[in-house]
């Protein structure tokens, strides 16, 4: 699991951090694919599926002539997969997906990922010349034909499975995130969920003194009832209830079951369908947005992906009225981050959205205190959408739906096709878009971002702000999401590349994929990670970390950050204390307000930047080797989160210093992936139609085509619609 330190002081001791400037791979793109590596994966890396998938629901009267009418409908618009099929109960499963493949549409998610893997063997077999690329091997009828009967021999193994199991059911094909099996979010644990995590207690502390030690029953105020310590398991069974819920730890570990457990039940469901059949892939990860507190839901997506590297693909779900609530409907750089969080979860592994949206929804979705949770959808928020996945590194999508539900709850929403059934121009325009991801598959699947600052996320960090979440302040759990959030919209509204990554990515040597790392609002920080980036700095990286930060260690102690301490050293200053501005004193940074975390600090080793009108130390700045590490002594990402406008500027000066993004459009959102034969560059309109120019830095290109329509294009005229999103090819 995650939480050990052990693989931590293991990499520590024997494995050193790359140089912050490596010569032949500068953005470390070698390491990145290494990290969720497999035979599934590498199997997906030669095929380089990209499905362009919707669900279809049978309406009722519709036979086999009407789905032949459907299906041929999609390939022609560009579609090529069925993320589900929703038959009548006097149909199959396996009698539509026989039609869908026999109109040239595979019947599930996955689409070609599916394939037996084409191997030397194989093509001698079939008589295919083995010098053939492998998009004329896909394109070859004896490849073709012999994987059409791949797949039916697939649907007629699942036929047989369904008819002798006892409930006439097939097993578990896709995996969510949280499942409330043994509780509910938070505390919260049913009977079997507290029977069980007391043996995960056992399995994982093996003692009681070691327990006691984990949950900070030596520090005054929170041993049991403040009256002694646990004396054996028997005791900690019947009144472990009884600490208080000033103990962190103890809630922590209620988290750490949870996503343990969950991790067992997905681990167990993917390997069943591996056995069942090793070529088609397992999906997990599911409904759960990156705008909810994963930690405090019991949820570390880290860990599903994980295991999903041996088994298929991990995913979101992306729709408007389930996932948006935090930041009260805004979309447009939402969908980015949503995608961007997810996809970076997987670095080299293959991730998609298959469980997004395809038409309007009123009617239905998340309760929406504060906000109305209804969408207008056409064809320009679904290209944002679309596009948002492309430019973080999705590869294939699956939209529910292609034809709504006929009655009932989400009857005649979310469909690409309107009410009526007729094709819309959304549909036109997402086919589209279907029919350019073929065409550039394979760049895709070999293109990777470029980041210029690497912001981090810590389960550890998140955990804390959940078990702080308290009835009263349970706000606190949002905490870390809205800080992420905060520096986000700062590097995106000014065009700078960014990634998130996680203490394991650092572990695992990434750290010199990022000239700057970004640390928001890390309340507490793993005392094994400190070391790690106080290297990174000497090696050349920029380091900036924001408030409040460094107050605990991973187990809910007061992290030492005196003189001497491994904090000072990296930063070259002390925390004192932390402090607040805004309510009973307002403090000033040149001659700007500041509201929420300050500090105390005392400058050992650092430059004092900029000081508070009170003429203590507020942005501090220590030169450790080759690099800078910056403490900036205000929320400036939970601020940011607020209102990013108004902090953007300086905000973005402490974060970049001299550093700058390679490309430029101010009036646009800009993402870009760059590959071997051709960058691809992603333009969002936040606000009404409008021409806009990107420019280049250190780029040149020999031309510039929308990948969408082929048309040749002047990036200093870029036509944006209303809400809308571009899709550029700039070949190398």
């Amino acid at each position: 699991m995650k939480f050990t330190v052990l693989p931590f002081l293991i990499f520590l001791i024997f494995r050193p951090l790359s140089p912050i400037h490596a010569q032949n791979d500068p953005y470390l793109h070698q390491q990145y694919d290494a990290l969720h590596d497999s035979p599934m994966q590498q199997k997906f890396r030669k095929l380089a599926p990209m499905p362009a998938g919707v669900v279809y629901v049978q309406q009722p009267n519709e036979g086999e002539k009407e789905m032949r009418v459907h299906f041929q409908n999609m390939k022609k618009l560009g579609f090529n997969a069925l993320k589900q099929i929703m038959p009548l109960p006097t149909w199959t499963i396996g009698q539509i997906s026989l039609i869908a493949l026999e109109e040239g549409i595979m019947p599930w998610w996955y689409g070609e990922g599916g394939y037996e893997e084409i191997t030397p063997a194989l093509l001698e077999q079939l008589g295919i010349a083995k010098t053939l690329s492998m998009s004329e091997l896909l394109e070859h009828p004896k490849m073709i034909n012999y994987q059409k009967e791949v797949a039916k021999k697939r649907i007629q193994n699942t036929e047989k499975y369904i008819q002798n199991s006892p409930d006439k059911k097939f097993m578990r094909v896709t995996s969510v995130a949280y499942d409330p099996e043994i509780g509910g979010r938070g505390l919260e644990l049913s009977t079997k969920g507290e029977a069980l995590f007391l043996e995960w207690l056992k399995k994982r502390y093996h003692t009681v003194e070691n327990l006691n030690q984990a949950w900070n029953q030596y520090h005054a105020g929170l041993f049991l009832n403040e009256q002694r310590v646990f004396n054996d398991w028997e005791d900690v069974a019947k009144n472990w209830r009884n600490l208080t819920s000033r103990e962190y730890n103890h809630v922590k570990d209620i988290y750490r079951f949870k996503v343990e457990h969950n991790l067992g039940r997905i681990r167990e469901s993917a390997a069943q369908f591996n056995r069942f059949d090793a070529n088609a892939p397992y999906r997990g990860g599911g409904e759960l947005a990156v705008f909810h507190p994963f930690a405090w839901y019991g949820v570390d997506m880290e860990v599903i992906a994980d295991v999903l590297s041996n088994y298929g693909s991990f995913y979101p779900s992306m729709h408007f009225s389930w996932h948006y609530n935090l930041v009260k409907g805004e979309i447009t750089k939402s969908l980015y981050q949503q995608a961007s969080l997810m996809n970076d979860f997987n670095k080299g592994g293959w991730t998609g959205g298959w469980e997004s949206t395809g038409g309007p929804m009123q009617m239905d979705g998340e309760k929406n205190p504060g906000h109305t949770n209804s969408y207008y959808v056409g064809p320009d928020e679904l290209m944002q959408l679309y596009l948002s996945q492309l430019a973080a590194g999705f590869k294939g999508f699956g939209i529910w739906c292609w034809n709504a539900r006929s009655a009932g709850k989400e009857g005649g929403e979310y469909s690409l096709l309107d009410r009526n059934g007729q094709i819309t121009d959304r549909a036109v325009a997402i086919g589209q878009l279907g029919k350019a991801m073929q065409k550039y598959r394979f760049e895709l699947w070999n293109a990777h971002k470029e980041p210029l600052v690497g912001i981090l996320y810590d389960w550890e960090n998140e955990a804390t702000w959940g078990a702080m979440s308290i009835p009263g302040r349970d706000d606190f759990r949002f905490q870390p999401v809205k800080a992420r959030i905060g520096i986000s919209n700062v590097l995106m509204s000014n065009n700078v590349p960014f990634e998130y990554l996680t203490p394991n990515d650092l572990s695992k040597g990434l750290a010199g994929r990022y000239k700057v790392l970004y640390l928001p609002a890390m309340l507490t920080m793993r005392k094994e990670l400190l070391p790690v980036l106080k290297k990174y700095v000497q090696e050349g990286g920029r380091l900036v970390m924001d408030l409040p930060s460094g107050w605990y260690d991973e187990n809910t102690v007061n992290l030492p950050t005196g003189k001497g301490s491994d904090f000072e050293q990296l930063f070259g200053a002390t925390i004192d204390d932390f402090q607040f501005s805004g309510t009973n004193r307002q403090l000033t940074i040149a001659g700007k307000e500041v509201q929420g975390f300050t500090i105390n600090s005392t400058a050992t080793e650092a430059r004092v930047v900029e000081k508070y009108n009170n003429g203590k130390p507020a942005v501090l700045e220590h030169s450790l080797g080759k690099g800078k590490a910056i403490l900036l002594g205000f929320q400036a990402s939970l601020n940011a989160f607020e209102t990013s406008a108004k902090t953007s500027s300086s905000l973005l000066q402490y974060t970049l210093g001299t550093y700058s993004s390679t490309y430029s459009c101010p009036n646009a959102l800009v993402y870009r992936l760059a590959a071997p034969e051709a960058d691809h560059y992603f333009l969002l309109n936040e606000a009404t139609a409008k021409t806009v120019a990107l420019t280049f830095k250190n780029l040149t290109y020999k031309r510039i085509t929308d990948a969408v329509t082929g048309e040749v294009v002047n990036s200093n005229q870029l036509k944006l619609a209303t809400k809308g999103g571009l899709w550029l090819r700039a070949e190398k």
